[in-house]
């Protein structure tokens, strides 16, 4: 671990000022190591104090830590602080023969995306972007409904974290206070030659401490948390992707139905460039809609032929 990791390991563990004297004593480093780090961690985007004779104390932020992930969950992690898109990342990894159950992790993307391709806002701070790559050569029936095990995941994490309830909204975005908080997007490769899924990749953005949103997403975009949160990014990282691999899927789909706020409601949706109205009765296991028309008619909607207008 770098200079700069230990020392903020130091100072997010500390409720007091330490000195720059007493930090490098812990560490075995010059004082002037212990300068240069925390001139590091704020280029990083963190935010220090320091008074003359007291020391430094951290007042806000958090720093990446791929070692701390993998220790607490079942996972590998390749980090960019800042990335084109994790998306990219793990495909290009992907191709590359890289192994499965490895987490592609970035704190900004220049070209986030979300689905049917709509650009996702990814700043350099205060965000997490994630995609997973797991290799499950299943047919697409048998294939997981990995979308909904992820949003699962998402809510039984910051729940046992925090005791905060999310809200989920069909089919791949959390909401809090009635704002979007985070994003799911799910990509399949399929083999030409067997017809089997051969790589998923699991894409996750998450809005965990942003302050600013461009005045377009304003009224639509919100943040887990403000400027002091609870928790750092790394042990949210680590406690979803324990949740997902470790937590029984009827669970996860369990928890996605109590937290849908879909569910019971009249909505209206756009396929083949009609909205049509109709009230949402059901979840499938394998994430399909059910939306009972005026008619009466009940019928099931596939996550990629349509999006939601309202609910």
């Amino acid at each position: 671990m770098k200079s700069y990791q230990e020392v903020y390991k130091i100072l997010a563990h500390e409720t007091d000022y330490l000195s720059g004297e007493k930090i490098a004593e812990i560490l075995n480093l010059s004082r002037t190591s212990v300068w240069k780090a925390i001139q590091r961690l704020q280029q990083e985007g963190l935010e220090i104090d320091s008074i003359k004779n007291r020391g430094y104390k951290l007042l806000h932020g958090d720093l990446i830590l791929p070692q701390e992930i993998e220790a607490n969950s079942p996972i590998s992690v390749q980090f960019k602080p800042i990335t084109k898109s994790t998306q990219s990342d793990a495909k290009e990894a992907m191709e590359a023969g890289a192994k499965e159950d490895t987490l592609y992790l970035s704190t900004g993307q220049t070209m986030g995306r979300g689905r049917f391709q709509r650009p996702y806002y990814s700043p350099e701070q205060g965000g997490i972007y994630m995609s997973l790559h797991l290799k499950p050569n299943l047919s697409y029936l048998d294939l997981p409904a990995y979308t909904l095990l992820t949003a699962a995941a998402i809510y039984k994490a910051v729940k046992n974290l925090c005791l905060i309830d999310l809200d989920i909204k069909w089919v791949n975005d959390l909401y809090l206070n009635q704002k979007k908080i985070a994003g799911i997007l799910t990509e399949a490769i399929t083999s030409v030659e067997t017809g089997l899924v051969t790589d998923v990749i699991i894409g996750v953005g998450i809005n965990f401490t942003i302050a600013d949103f461009p005045k377009n997403l304003q009224g639509k975009a919100g943040s887990l948390f403000s400027q002091n949160s609870p928790i750092t990014r790394n042990e949210l990282i680590a406690e979803i992707w324990k949740c997902f691999y470790e937590t029984e899927a009827d669970e996860l789909l369990y928890l996605y139905k109590k937290q849908s706020i879909v569910l019971g409601k009249d909505i209206s949706f756009k396929k083949d460039q009609e909205i049509i109205s109709g009230k949402a009765c059901d979840i499938s296991d394998q994430g399909q809609l059910q939306i009972q028309l005026a008619t009466g008619e009940k019928i099931w909607l596939n996550s990629g032929e349509v999006s939601l207008t309202k609910w």
